[in-house]
């Protein structure tokens, strides 16, 4: 842990040279891995990071050092450097430290250092006998994560404080082929939580189902037809789109600097009436969710577009700074090693009130977006592409047969003013979303939502 009174001795030495603000990040995780392919177990391998990072502010002036000598000498030498890099005529006394306390809302039943590996193996050969079920499925991946991460941050305003957070997820891969191409599926479910993740949120065999069964359905998918026509995109990652095509837009990392569409636009409607969206960071165990961030911030449940107007964006400390607006809890980082940014939580399209059947029934003819895919995103244009995992064509407000194939193009405030429908039921899907300040969990999540029109690439 961070003794109180080395965290102080090195905060002042952070501010020696004239910094106005420093801060100490302490880190201490433990990674648990296993893999199994084709019913045998490939890997058990176990890691722990260790190590703290030391960031010094002289106004829009940042540096950040970090070592894995957690020393007291180590962190001292770690703040000299810091502070070597900033000067000033004058110098500020930092705060005491006193602890701030919080109520933890993301209790933990089962520690994962607590649940043996035999246990783990158990549920991986259960996701293993639902793959073997399938006769065209002719590999199956598994694997299983666990992270047991404890953080401790001080800063010159007087902040001490301390996190405890325990991350579980399990992946299936499946691979379907009729000897001449091959197609994949997937699911990958995870939660702020331990072992007990089996016990409340997932069921192996039916993860291991809908691998299965998207892979099988694609590969008897003919191509997708290529063309301008509504979309409709479910529920769960089908917010993947909003959290990639807009969200990024939103935090400060990219709003601060002037490179996202929707800088300086608050108050101002960005989208469609029906589109309420969120990025909350206080929802119990869930994958995106933490008691505070990476700054010590506690955690809050942020409203970034209401009714179509933009209200909020997600910032961080130093890009409040630059914006001179206050920290909302977003600033995030992947470890010690790198300094915290504007990132997402859990981010999502609240749900609205229109009904799923009749969502696609009014249609026409267009594509339904039952799961989605990868993509790439320019924030500062919000133009985007997106692949299609599985797809089905749609003729006369009638689901006709999957597709294959298919991606979504477009540009994220385009798509947020022609989104005409929004289901009741928002579901949300665990991903891990890059930035500068390295990969870090987040949800993705909407009810089903439908464009008017968007561009479909295709064949």
């Amino acid at each position: 842990m961070l003794d109180k009174r080395i965290a102080q001795e090195v905060i002042d030495c952070a501010l020696s040279t004239g910094g106005d603000f420093a801060e100490i990040f302490y880190e201490d995780r433990l990674n648990n891995r296993l893999s199994m392919r084709a019913g045998k177990v490939e890997g058990v391998n176990s890691g722990r990071i260790h190590g703290a990072g030391v960031r010094v502010y002289l106004g829009l002036q940042g540096v950040y050092v970090y070592t894995n000598d957690t020393s007291r000498e180590g962190l001292l030498a770690c703040a000299k450097r810091a502070a070597s890099a900033l000067h000033a005529d004058s110098c500020i006394t930092a705060k005491p430290l006193a602890a701030n306390e919080y109520v933890n809302i993301h209790p933990i039943d089962i520690r994962p250092s607590e649940a043996k590996a035999a246990a783990k193996i158990e549920k991986m050969r259960a996701a293993q006998g639902v793959l073997s079920q399938y006769n065209e499925v002719v590999q199956g991946m598994i694997g299983y994560t666990d992270s047991e991460q404890n953080v401790w941050i001080a800063n010159s305003d007087g902040l001490y404080t301390h996190d405890r957070r325990t991350y579980s997820r399990f992946v299936v891969s499946a691979i379907a082929s009729n000897g001449t191409e091959n197609q994949t599926g997937s699911a990958s479910p995870g939660a702020l939580m331990g072992f007990e993740l089996f016990d409340h949120r997932v069921d192996p065999e039916a993860t291991a189902h809908i691998a299965a069964k998207q892979a099988v359905t694609m590969l008897h998918a003919p191509v997708c037809p290529a063309g301008v026509m509504p979309v409709v995109i479910d529920n769960g990652f089908g917010g993947v789109i909003f959290h990639e095509a807009c969200g990024h837009s939103l935090e400060a990392t990219s709003v601060a600097i002037g490179t996202s569409e929707f800088a300086g636009k608050l108050g101002q409607k960005i989208a469609a009436d029906c589109v309420t969206a969120i990025d909350d960071g206080t929802m119990p165990n869930e994958w995106g969710s933490e008691n505070i961030d990476d700054e010590g911030t506690p955690t809050t449940k942020l409203v970034l577009i209401e009714n179509g107007v933009l209200k909020n964006y997600m910032i961080d400390r130093l890009n409040g700074r630059r914006m001179q607006m206050p920290v909302t809890g977003n600033g995030r980082r992947q470890d010690y090693s790198f300094a915290p940014t504007s990132r997402m939580r859990n981010t999502y399209i609240a749900a609205g009130n229109d009904d799923e059947n009749e969502i696609i029934s009014t249609m026409g003819d267009g594509l339904y977006a039952k799961s989605m895919g990868g993509g790439s995103v320019n924030p500062a244009t919000g133009e985007f592409n997106f692949s299609v995992s599985e797809g089905y064509l749609v003729k006369g407000g009638k689901i006709v047969h999957p597709v294959r194939g298919a991606s979504l193009i477009g540009r994220g405030s385009e798509i947020l003013t022609r989104i005409d429908r929004v289901g009741k039921d928002m579901q949300m899907a665990q991903g891990m979303c890059g930035s500068l300040s390295g990969s870090v969990p987040t949800n993705v999540g909407q009810p089903m939502i439908r464009v008017s029109s968007i561009t479909v690439g295709g064949r």
